[in-house]
């Protein structure tokens, strides 16, 4: 998979988080994912498909992470994942989304993107819709970490 699939939604991420959640996150070093189950809690599953390339977005977050992303941009104490939760998981997958798709437009491809899904438990599976390897990225704050998977074949 081309780097240039990847940096826009990691400049995405980094974005979204600063400005709506005033959240600080550094991205370790990507790998090659060969399982299909999660290394979060909850995960946001964004299908991207356009002439050029098709694939998929996961943000995948631990209970901790998700839970201080929530309260900083609701202003609420979660104790728990539950629906408020996981409806902003759904967002920021669309906002994280939406970024990279703005980005990846400048460099010339063109997407349609899916309604997000949200799923959430210990060991849920993920799936991706692309055959192509599947890249993870570990990211680190100050509440935990959280990662991105990407997954694009052209």
């Amino acid at each position: 998979m081309k780097v240039q699939f990847i940096n826009p939604f990691l400049e995405s991420i980094l974005n979204v988080l600063k400005t709506m959640a005033m959240l600080e996150a550094r991205p370790g070093k990507p790998a090659v994912k060969t399982s299909e189950v999660a290394k979060g809690d909850v995960t946001g599953l964004m299908g991207m498909t356009g002439e050029q390339a098709k694939g998929t977005l996961a943000i995948t977050f631990t209970e901790p992470v998700i839970l201080e992303i929530t309260k900083r941009m609701l202003g609420e104490e979660m104790t728990r994942i539950d629906d408020t939760v996981t409806d902003m998981v759904g967002e920021i997958t669309n906002m994280v989304t939406g970024g990279a798709k703005r980005i990846l437009s400048e460099q010339g491809y063109r997407f349609d993107m899916a309604i997000p899904s949200v799923v959430c438990g210990k060991d849920h599976i993920i799936r991706h819709k692309s055959k192509a390897p599947i890249i993870i990225v570990p990211f680190n704050t100050q509440a935990g970490n959280f990662f991105i998977e990407i997954c694009f074949e052209e």
